[in-house]
């Protein structure tokens, strides 16, 4: 069998008519920038995440970047966040002007460790920015409630978590505001580039909607200096045929999920994602630990089966960021980015497919 680690063009043709309906729609309206298919859009995901407002963007990196930009960062502040991620969450903080602080994670959840949090924090801590890494919501309670105590704001990075779920809230909802991306792979993916912010603060939606349009206020008179991250009118009617569709495919991932944990229990040499009762997740990507992780790939790529790592390299190990001072020692990063390995996982996914992915996985440590 040939497995890919994705499969974007099966989930095109279960929804062709509906995607090809609201793009020629859109053609017709010659609404390419902002219009109402934008606009429907923002709507449609504001309500999906109850009482927020949306700004759509560009990209999820923008996401990050705007909201930092909008609570006025400042150099010299520190942010906090996780090494085990990909560079876009680091990245946004330093060019908002910030430092980066990198706090190790949690050896189960791959998200932010609580219990490592409060010795980051220095007088030069503004905000933290958990990432709900792979689709698994970080421990938010704790952490917002040390961040309540010490005054600092909480960002999410829930660009590989639409839909997922802590206490039985909506990854997004759970801070002053949170970050999506809609790059192609994701849980909801449009056909390009794509972001959005999620807040419940109309002061700081507005804000970040000025400052993705060149800082505009009304036409012509800008207000802040800004960019230009608005989102393409072509994705978000992609976006919007797609997202009434995002809490099914999620189920599937779910039961994928325990199609592998399954097949792989007992196992030697491989970890399978845990689970926790706080929290339901929406398997972005679904990644086990494996010894001899680049044996097994490249087995399982000999089998045809697709397979990918993320991430290999920490980001504090990473020379942008060890250039900023001394390179600090994150064990529990250090030791996943030499085990994790990432697994075929798409909401099409078939049980014969997972069986003989997990088969071969067997194969190999027998």
């Amino acid at each position: 069998m040939k497995i890919p680690l994705i499969d974007l063009k099966t989930q095109y043709h279960h929804l062709k008519p509906e995607i090809d309906a609201g793009l020629i729609e859109l053609m017709e309206q010659t609404s390419f920038v902002r219009g109402p298919k934008v606009i429907a859009f923002e709507k449609a995901f504001a309500a999906y995440h109850g009482n927020s407002t949306c700004v759509s963007l560009n990209s999820g990196t923008d996401a990050l970047y705007l909201i930092f930009k909008a609570l006025d960062v400042k150099p010299g502040d520190e942010i906090i966040t996780v090494p085990f991620t990909f560079i876009a969450t680091a990245e946004s903080i330093e060019n908002a002007g910030a430092k980066v602080k990198f706090v190790d994670v949690d050896p189960e959840r791959y998200t932010l460790d609580p219990q490592k949090l409060e010795a980051a924090i220095t007088p030069k801590t503004v905000g933290i920015v958990p990432v709900h890494l792979f689709g698994m919501p970080a421990d938010m309670n704790p952490i917002l409630d040390l961040a309540k105590k010490r005054g600092l704001w909480v960002v999410e990075d829930a660009c590989q978590a639409h839909g997922a779920l802590y206490h039985g809230k909506k990854a997004g909802t759970l801070s002053e505001a949170a970050a999506f991306s809609f790059y192609p792979s994701k849980n909801l993916g449009a056909f390009g580039d794509g972001g959005a912010v999620i807040t419940a603060n109309t002061k700081l939606a507005e804000r970040i909607e000025m400052l993705k349009d060149h800082g505009q206020a009304t036409k012509y008179r800008s207000e802040l200096v800004g960019v230009n991250s608005r989102l393409d009118a072509f994705q978000a009617a992609i976006l919007l045929a797609k997202l009434k569709h995002l809490d099914t495919w999620n189920e599937n991932r779910r039961k994928i999920a325990g199609w592998y944990r399954e097949a792989l229990k007992g196992v030697k040499g491989i970890h399978t994602p845990a689970e926790f009762a706080d929290s339901t997740p929406v398997y972005h990507l679904f990644v086990i630990r494996a010894e001899r992780r680049d044996e097994l790939a490249k087995f399982l790529a000999d089998c045809g089966v697709s397979t990918a790592v993320h991430y290999h390299i920490p980001l504090h190990q990473q020379t942008p960021f060890y250039a900023n001072g001394k390179t600090v020692s994150l064990p529990v990063t250090e030791r996943l980015a030499k085990e994790v390995l990432s697994l075929p996982m798409y909401p099409e996914l078939s049980k014969e497919a997972v069986t003989y992915v997990t088969d071969q996985i067997k194969t190999f440590y027998a």
